[in-house]
């Protein structure tokens, strides 16, 4: 019996991959032609949202959403959630229909032809240097300027721990929204770890539930409470991830 679980663990995850490319290379030319220009990029958005919901169908993944808050179109957010899965993205993809970019690291760049858009479209950061750091913040305000929002996972990577239910948050999201002075909009994932975690024999088919929280509004806020929001933040994504706990047990 575990040699059949293996065997579909290594199958499934090479379908996940091969999902990936099939919806890229049937809407490479339409893709190509979205990033010319910076007007094209909602459209891109709606293919990528396409792209995603063909990964998480066919993997034998079904999403179910609770909304409190209603978004209005043409508004920025600042787009938060947990982070323990690769498929975050593709469910981040699936719910929000406003056009957003991911703020992510670069090493997804060197994804075959996934990271050619990626890094095409996508606001890149180098953790571990200042000035990518420091860069990030040009990059956000060009985006929001034009309407766009923002999402970043705030624990700045899925750890290497799997039974952390939430690591700290860094600054940087906060940051961007209090100098932007745009909603912070937090999002909770209980499933996605569950479903597809970076642990290679593991996951199965399955429902993967998203909660999206009441905005935080960060009007007339200044750097100083930067930390007392991100424990908020924090806060809200934390608890709600006990609660579906509890529900489950």
């Amino acid at each position: 019996m575990r040699m059949l679980k293996v065997f579909f663990w290594i199958i499934w995850r090479i379908w996940f991959y091969i999902l990936m490319a099939i919806p890229i290379l049937v809407m490479f030319p339409f893709l190509v032609i979205s990033i010319l220009t910076e007007s094209g990029y909602p459209y891109f958005f709606k293919m990528a949202r396409i792209w995603a919901k063909v990964i998480l169908f066919g993997m034998g993944f079904s999403y179910k959403v609770n909304q409190e808050p209603v978004l209005e179109a043409k508004t920025s957010y600042m787009i938060v959630a947990n982070h323990t899965s690769m498929v975050d993205i593709m469910l981040m993809l699936a719910i929000i229909k406003n056009p957003f970019v991911f703020v992510g690291k670069q090493e997804l760049s060197k994804i075959p032809l996934f990271g050619f858009f990626y890094k095409r479209t996508c606001i890149l950061v180098d953790r571990g240097s200042a000035k990518s750091r420091r860069d990030v913040f040009e990059a956000a305000q060009q985006r929001i300027k034009r309407g766009l929002s923002v999402c970043i996972f705030p624990e700045g990577g899925v750890p290497d721990d799997e039974s952390i239910v939430l690591d700290e948050f860094k600054d940087g999201a906060f940051r961007l929204a209090i100098e932007h002075q745009i909603p912070i909009l937090p999002i909770t994932f209980p499933d996605n770890k569950k479903r597809f975690s970076y642990t290679f024999f593991s996951g199965s088919p399955g429902l993967m539930r998203a909660h999206i929280h009441s905005i935080v509004e960060t009007n007339g806020l200044t750097g100083e409470a930067r930390k007392e929001i991100k424990e908020k933040v924090r806060t809200i994504i934390l608890n709600k991830l006990k609660n579906f706990d509890k529900a489950e047990r």
